[in-house]
């Protein structure tokens, strides 16, 4: 059977193996449908990222636990008002992704439209968004399940984080800076 791949955004994917630039050979998915792979290769896994790519990477160890990302994912829910995020983990990191447009004004631009059909166009615009990295979890200590958290940094020529707090108490630590995500409060945080 192909190995295919639907990401969020309703486009398929498929997957190929192709010479390196060097030695050997690498994996990619493309939306070719031709000469695709019938497996994906032992210890590997399909991964996209929050905004659709699709790469195929070696499986590793998690890190983090299902209970920590419920922690994040239930915290954005109740503290928030926020309806379009992203959260991916990788390795130590939990990362909180918000989109880079805002939807309702996307919404106004097409509103006058009558001919457009509301639910259409809101499942439109959420494929179009794309999303940036603003808050994270980085687990400090395994064994202690402590946690630091990070916010985007926006003042140098290049993007960075700034750290904010640590605790091995990663509720406490969501329910006091998640609140601020999509805010103006967000960048008064130090």
């Amino acid at each position: 059977m192909k190995i295919e791949y639907t990401n969020y955004k309703g486009e398929t994917y498929y997957l190929h193996k192709g010479k390196a630039r060097k030695r050997g050979f690498q994996y990619f998915f493309s939306k070719n449908p031709d000469e695709v792979l019938e497996s994906i290769p032992q210890g590997y896994e399909v991964y996209e990222d929050p905004n659709g790519r699709v790469f195929l990477r070696k499986i590793a160890p998690k890190k983090i636990t299902q209970e920590e990302v419920s922690i994040v994912e239930n915290g954005i829910r109740e503290l928030t008002k926020l309806r379009n995020y992203k959260i991916d983990i990788k390795g130590k990191a939990v990362t909180i992704y918000l989109p880079d447009q805002e939807i309702d004004d996307l919404k106004r631009c097409f509103g006058s439209l009558s001919f457009i059909n509301r639910s259409i166009l809101d499942e439109s615009l959420k494929n179009i968004l794309t999303y940036s990295p603003m808050m994270r979890f980085i687990l400090t200590n395994e064994k202690e399940r402590t946690f630091r958290v990070e916010r985007a940094y926006f003042m140098d020529a290049e993007d960075d984080w700034l750290l904010l707090d640590g605790s091995n108490d990663l509720s406490k630590l969501v329910r006091k800076y998640c609140r601020n995500l999509g805010k103006d409060s967000f960048y008064d945080l130090t």
